[in-house]
């Protein structure tokens, strides 16, 4: 059996100071650097959540505003769109209104010629008829 003797009171004193020792020079700085790092982790930990945050918020904030141009672009788009056929619509106006105005001076032109060649013709055929009529009677009218 395990006797209890002096050696065994000096071995007991002996690992009492290894521990006293050892718990100041090696477990204590080792406690420290591990809590040390556990709290750089944790920091970091935090500031990536507080970035993932910002991220999240810019992202909201930059698909919010997209959203908006988009908006603006379709608004400016659809009222260039409608300026563009109301333009379209003024132009198309005058052009038929210039085109209609042509188109009865032509045919004022055309009926006043036509009135003129009937005018012409009508003499014609009255100077005609005479020069025949006196060529068939052989004597002059």
């Amino acid at each position: 059996m395990i006797e209890l003797n002096l050696a065994f009171v000096v071995q007991l004193i002996n690992f009492g100071i290894l521990v006293l020792v050892l718990n100041i020079f090696l477990y204590k700085p080792i406690r420290k650097v591990l809590s040390d790092r556990r709290n750089v982790i944790d920091s970091a930990r935090e500031k990536a959540v507080l970035v993932d945050e910002e991220v999240q918020t810019k992202m909201a904030q930059y698909e919010s505003r997209l959203r908006e141009a988009k908006a603006e672009a379709g608004a400016r788009r659809a009222e260039s769109l409608k300026e563009a056929q109301l333009e379209e619509a003024v132009v198309l106006e005058k052009a038929r209104k210039e085109a209609s105005g042509s188109l009865a001076s032509i045919r004022n032109r055309v009926a006043k010629e036509a009135s003129d060649a009937r005018e012409l013709l009508r003499k014609q055929a009255e100077v005609l008829s005479a020069d025949i009529c006196e060529k068939i009677l052989g004597r002059s009218l």
